[in-house]
């Protein structure tokens, strides 16, 4: 299984690749969303991408919504963000992501959520 995983902080990159390779899953990294849809040009499809909300160049909302109209339907999302208000779920769930992963977490919670799309099994 891949994951790309898309995040601004280089902290939570180490953290997110650190928990999924764990539970097996190789792992790519881009710091913004220009740099994460360029890189599902290139190397993509993955089984899952992880998304912050919140990143400079394109955000994750911008990102989400062009790589589903860029036919990356059938692949999962996951955004990863501090944002809580449900507003920002709503938004990010029709702009297309499948799951909704609030900052801070940890591994049994990120594992719950691959588990709810069906990635995992816990």
């Amino acid at each position: 299984m891949r994951a790309l995983i898309v995040d601004d902080s280089r902290f939570v990159r180490d953290y997110l690749r650190s928990l999924l390779e764990e539970r097996e899953i190789d792992c790519d990294e881009a710091p913004d969303g220009r740099m994460g849809l360029e890189r599902l040009r290139s190397d993509g499809p993955y089984d899952v991408v992880l998304v912050d909300w919140n990143m400079p160049v394109i955000d994750g909302l911008e990102m989400v919504q062009s790589l589903r109209a860029e036919g990356f339907g059938d692949m999962k999302v996951m955004m990863v963000t501090t944002e809580a208000d449900n507003n920002f779920i709503l938004s990010a769930l029709d702009a297309g992501a499948d799951e909704y992963l609030m900052k801070p977490f940890d591994g049994d919670a990120l594992e719950e959520k691959l588990a709810m799309m069906g990635l995992v099994e816990i």
